[in-house]
């Protein structure tokens, strides 16, 4: 069982940055497929950012180029470096880990305001 904590997650202006940190507690850390997802207000959660065990990314076209998730598993963490954020990337930001089972945080807030 793995068991994910969010933190990075804050008040940002448009045309800022900020880095989400997944830490991951648990054993085997460099098997799960790891991802980020999104749910703002009203709409249904949407996958954001996903890299595999292998290094392989995917991303939101909304995202791409602006957003770049990576992974260290030595430190059992995945992040997500958010730049040039605009209004529409507010949401509660989630974790997820895919081995078999999907596994997620309590999510973390980020509002993209002026």
């Amino acid at each position: 069982q793995v068991q994910l904590a969010e933190s990075g997650g804050g008040l940002v202006q448009p045309g800022g940055s900020l880095r989400l940190s997944c830490a991951a507690s648990g054993r085997f850390f460099s098997i799960y497929d790891m991802g980020w997802y999104r749910q703002a207000p009203g709409k249904q959660r949407e996958l954001v950012a996903r890299i595999t065990s292998g290094g392989s990314t995917n991303y939101a076209d909304s995202v791409k180029g602006r957003f770049t998730i990576s992974r260290d598993n030595a430190k059992n963490t995945v992040y997500l470096q958010m730049n040039s954020l605009k209004s529409e990337d507010t949401a509660v930001y989630y974790c997820n880990a895919l081995y078999r089972l999907d596994y997620w945080g309590q999510g973390t807030q980020v509002t993209v305001s002026s």
